[in-house]
Formats: C-alpha cells, sequence, structure tokens
C-alpha cells in the first residue's frame, strides 16, 4: 500500500506532534506556577473581564461560566465571553491574563479587526478541511482516481483532498495574529486599567506567551502535515 508503514514522510507528522506536545507542556507547567500567584487587586477572572469590557466601550458583550479547564473562549456571533472553571472565579494572576486576553478578541470584534474578520470567514471551510482532507488524499492515494477536466487534461481526489486541506492551514495560519494581537492588548490593557502593577503584566506576560506557542506548534504542525500530503502525491504521480 505505498510504503506506509515505512513512509519516511511520517517524521513530519513526528515532528509536528512533538511540537505540539511541547507546546502543551510549557502552557500547563507556566498556568499551575501562576495560578498560584494570587492578584494584588483580589478580582476574579469574571470581574477583570467586566471592568476591562466597561472601560474599553464595550456594554454588549454578556461574561458565562462554563465548565473545563482552559476552556475560555470568545464568541463574536452571540457576543459572549465564556469563562473556564480555572479562570470565572479564580483571583490568580493566570486568571486575569486569560480573561484579559479574551477581551483582546471582543475589542478585536468591535473594531473589526481584519485578520479576525479573516479567520471567522474561514471556519466553515477550515472545519471541512481538517475533517475531510487528509481521508480524500489517502483515498486518492489507494484507489488512484482521476477525473478529466472539459478542457483537457486532468485532477484527481488527492489533489482535491490537498485543497481541502489547504483551508485547515490557512486557519491555523491566519491565528497567529489573531491571537498574539489579543495578547497584546490584553497586557496593555491590565495596566493601563490598573488592573494589574507592572511586574503582575510581567506574569501576564510569561502565561500569554506560553499560550501563544500552542498557535504556533499547531501552525506549525499543519504546515508539516501539508507538506506530507503534498509529497505522497508527488511520489505517486513518479510511481505512475
Amino acid at each position: 500500500m505505498f510504503g506506509y508503514y515505512f513512509d519516511p514522510t511520517y517524521i513530519l507528522v513526528i515532528v509536528g506532534a512533538l511540537l505540539c506536545m511541547l507546546a502543551s507542556s510549557r502552557v500547563n507547567s507556566t498556568y499551575r506556577k501562576y495560578v498560584k500567584v494570587r492578584a494584588r487587586s483580589g478580582m476574579t477572572g469574571a470581574e477583570a473581564a467586566q471592568r476591562i469590557l466597561q472601560m474599553s466601550g464595550i456594554y454588549d458583550v454578556q461574561i458565562q461560566h462554563i465548565g473545563g479547564d482552559l476552556t475560555d473562549h470568545y464568541d463574536p456571533s452571540r457576543k459572549v465571553l465564556r469563562l473556564s472553571d480555572s479562570v470565572y472565579g479564580s483571583r490568580s494572576v493566570a486568571a486575569i491574563g486569560v480573561a484579559a486576553h479574551e477581551c483582546g478578541h471582543a475589542l478585536q470584534h468591535k473594531e473589526g479587526y481584519l485578520p479576525l474578520k479573516i479567520r471567522s470567514a474561514l471556519v466553515p471551510a477550515a472545519n471541512i478541511g481538517s475533517k475531510l482532507g487528509i481521508p480524500l488524499v489517502i483515498l486518492g492515494l489507494v484507489l488512484g482516481l482521476e477525473f478529466a477536466l472539459p478542457g483537457g487534461g486532468y485532477f484527481s481526489l488527492t489533489q482535491v483532498g490537498i485543497w481541502i486541506f489547504t483551508f485547515a492551514v490557512l486557519f491555523q495560519i491566519v491565528t497567529l495574529p489573531v491571537e498574539f494581537n489579543a495578547s497584546g492588548r490584553a497586557l496593555k490593557m491590565l495596566g493601563s486599567y490598573g488592573i494589574m502593577n507592572e511586574d503582575e503584566v510581567g506574569d501576564c506576560r510569561h502565561v500569554l506567551g506560553a499560550a501563544a506557542l500552542t498557535y504556533v506548534a499547531a501552525a506549525a504542525s499543519s504546515i508539516l502535515q501539508l507538506l506530507r500530503l503534498i509529497l505522497l502525491s508527488g511520489n505517486r504521480r513518479d510511481r505512475d
């Protein structure tokens, strides 16, 4: 079956997986460290988020409590900022930093931040690409299906899978400026709004910086996976 079990391109998948594991380990260890540091303001993550939203002139975003750890996110379609168990009621530096980061997304939405608009537009295609891209490539490699074009030439099922998966990769790439910008906004607001002093903002920078690595790793992993699919497709054509 095209040498899948000994395929050297698997190294790309392994490298991507290792990057994601290292980034996840880093963010977890950093968060565990700073979740033990109580913020001098005594505010909870939810209270800090509420103050940031109000001082940013955002009055139409609700703050909701959701289950899980680090499941925090901003939902632009419903204008809801959801904070997890470890953030909503916590008075730690880490929790307030995460809450402020999500407020950064709300501010991006209010201002019409272009990368956020692009990412939101890519969501449907990215979901399809992440679910169907790789299976279509594998199916195309196994079956060797090709389709004739009206004007001549052909395209293969493998190529279709690669193009579909590209949307998932684009989503990961566009996510990078969105997340970095939200963290930058968060750190600035925490200091300028008087929620944290300078050394606490520095602690938050460590937390959000570690979190940003997970997005970098995810983007790198998806690019490596795309490269592997292209190599597999090229190898198949060479054999044909």
